[in-house]
């Protein structure tokens, strides 16, 4: 078995990306510290081709060095808006029926393994601070709470992995529908 080469990898464009058509799926940031955790979120949305990055409160926007660092110019192809609210963006995507998904540890959550997509909807991943998760309020207005099973004796996982483990779950079930 032989690795391939960058050249060999059929990499879309900047311009194709930004034509090419979108998995239906939008990732809210909830007050995001870590510029790094942001920038690898903008990876893995490029990936799997996310329709759009809401950045809300204290989580940074683009450009900056150390979103850049793990974005490695995904800031240029994933589309990205910030509101100072994340409440105001869950309500303003409800009312484009949009299905909130708070991905965060609660009473009467859906294990991810569990969570089945339905076709011809679109979801809204929220994920939240590194410390206090996604904000209660957030979570109380969300159309379900999806849990990340987990195993040992750590019940956390970083926001940039969590959201690799749940953006290819939700792409790959969407995929097959």
């Amino acid at each position: 078995m032989r690795k391939l080469k960058n050249n060999e990898l059929d990499r879309l464009s900047v311009e194709d990306f930004k034509t090419s058509a979108k998995t239906p799926i939008i990732i809210i940031l909830d007050n995001i510290r870590s510029l790094n955790n942001i920038g690898s979120v903008f990876r893995t949305s490029d990936a799997f081709l996310v329709e759009k990055i809401y950045l809300c409160g204290i989580t940074a926007t683009p450009p900056h060095k150390d979103i850049h660092k793990t974005a490695l110019g995904s800031t240029d192809t994933v589309a990205w808006e910030y509101a100072e609210n994340t409440l105001d963006v869950v309500e303003k995507l409800k009312n484009e029926n949009v299905k909130i998904c708070a991905i965060e540890q609660a009473e009467n959550a859906t294990m991810l393994n569990d969570f089945t997509p339905e076709a011809n909807h679109k979801y809204a991943l929220v994920f939240g601070n590194e410390v206090k998760g996604v904000a209660q309020d957030v979570v109380s207005k969300s159309d379900v709470v999806i849990e990340i099973p987990q195993f040992g004796t750590k019940h956390s996982l970083n926001i940039s992995v969590s959201c690799g483990v749940v953006v290819w779950d939700v792409f790959s079930k969407l995929k097959k529908l």
